[in-house]
């Protein structure tokens, strides 16, 4: 299949009409399993995005050939730390990576869940000043990478350090805080639950994505925010698959984040040998990237706005996806060994594979462990969600009711003539 954006469905998956047929099944057929509810692909879109972003934590900034050396082949499961001597470890210190530990992804994801279940309606710009930033420095929780409860914003990077700064102590206009932040994936790889509230509804999950992540990045970082909640927006759709998610993305993308998941995913369709599919992908969006081949080292040129580039994690989520057809453990794996900054990479591709499919398509030892090992409650994030995303549906169709009513009597109203007259 060619990715091109004039590949551009208006709802892929979706039935031309709302109208539920019983059909008749063949003595001896094969039954057809139900597409997974709203509540089991909010569940599965959660524990896959904490589950991706534990596998990949451990071996995070790292190259392929690192973590096949460092592992004896490629990460298959759960690992432990990249250096035994973690503690101490740089650049990786004090953080615990590895061993089933969620990082900041997660963190930020479940807090944003909790604004949600605030505020339960569409967020804007200033319901992230008025309620997550509160919970970042106001509420100890449990952070597994420093095996301590501290407060949220002691562990967050300094990307998403700068939201408590500009908002609480610099009192930006939270509609455009983002101004001025290295730009990178931070505000991207915790919009998953955009997409959960927003199921079904790509393009309200990318402009509401848009206005709450202004709070925390510009540019293509502001843009890939939007574009990944849209994608797990698509992924709800009854009949979603890889490719449907992905030509959604397309339709939204805009300058450099869709040349770069065009790019990628022309590259993945290509793929055969799923060994090699880290290279390829990594060539495709290398033009695009700003960090350079050194993760570590970054060009001087890194993560400054541009029109012409994107993040790297997105498209990479993305072509992962396509190549393991959506299943989880192809293609979560696919994105922890990608290396470099795989832990986001495995939170989005993991958040994608879990919504197509439902929480039981994510490995329950996997779950299991992540859960106990971070010690976080899996379930009861998307379940919550889920249980908003209803509730937000319901307003919905009572204000496009209200809207509807209101232009419709508007509209009955006679035009003026040329004259000024009725």
């Amino acid at each position: 299949m060619t990715y091109t954006s004039e590949t551009t469905p208006s709802a892929p998956g979706v039935p031309a009409n709302q109208v539920t047929q019983v059909l008749p099944v063949a003595p001896g057929a094969p039954a057809v399993p139900a597409p997974p509810s709203l509540e089991d692909r909010a569940v599965g879109c959660l524990i896959g995005a904490a589950v991706g972003d534990a596998l990949g934590g451990a071996v995070e900034g790292r190259t392929p050939e690192e973590i096949v050396k460092r592992h004896g082949g490629p990460v298959e499961g759960i690992v432990g730390p990249f250096h035994d001597d973690w503690r101490t470890a740089r650049p990786i210190a004090p953080y615990h990576k590895g061993n089933g530990h969620v990082t900041d992804d997660t963190l930020m994801t479940h807090a944003l869940v909790r604004v949600y279940e605030s505020v339960r309606d569409h967020l804007d710009a200033y319901d992230i000043a008025d309620h997550l930033v509160p919970d970042l420095i106001g509420t100890p929780r449990w952070i597994p990478e420093l095996e301590t409860e501290a407060l949220p914003v002691q562990r967050i990077f300094l990307a998403e350090k700068w939201i408590v700064a500009r908002l609480h102590y610099g009192h930006a206009d939270p509609r455009e805080a983002g101004v001025g932040n290295i730009v990178n994936c931070g505000a991207a790889m915790y919009m998953a639950p955009v997409g959960v509230v927003n199921a079904g509804n790509p393009d309200r999950a990318y402009a509401e994505a848009l206005d709450i992540s202004g709070t925390h990045q510009s540019s293509y970082g502001r843009e890939a925010a939007g574009v990944f909640a849209a994608a797990v927006a698509a992924a709800f759709a009854p009949e979603a698959t890889a490719s449907s998610v992905v030509v959604q993305a397309l339709r939204l993308a805009k300058d450099g984040t869709r040349a770069a998941i065009e790019a990628v995913c022309e590259a993945a369709a290509s793929v055969t040998d799923r060994a090699a599919a880290a290279g390829a992908l990594r060539a495709a969006v290398a033009p695009f990237d700003t960090v350079g081949p050194d993760y570590r080292n970054p060009s001087l040129g890194a993560r400054r706005p541009s029109r012409l580039h994107s993040i790297e994690e997105l498209p990479v989520a993305l072509g992962m996806l396509l190549i393991g057809g959506g299943d989880f453990r192809t293609t979560v794996l696919g994105s922890v060994n990608y290396g470099r900054d795989c832990d986001s990479i495995a939170t989005m591709s993991g958040a994608l594979a879990g919504a197509l499919r439902g929480a039981s398509a994510v490995p329950a030892e996997w779950a299991g462990e992540v859960a106990r090992a971070s010690r976080l409650d899996l379930q009861a994030p998307g379940a919550a969600l889920a249980t908003v995303a209803r509730e937000v549906f319901t307003r919905d169709r009572a204000r496009a009711r209200t809207h509807e009513q209101a232009f419709t009597a508007i509209s009955a109203i006679p035009a003026m003539t040329e004259a000024g007259g009725r």
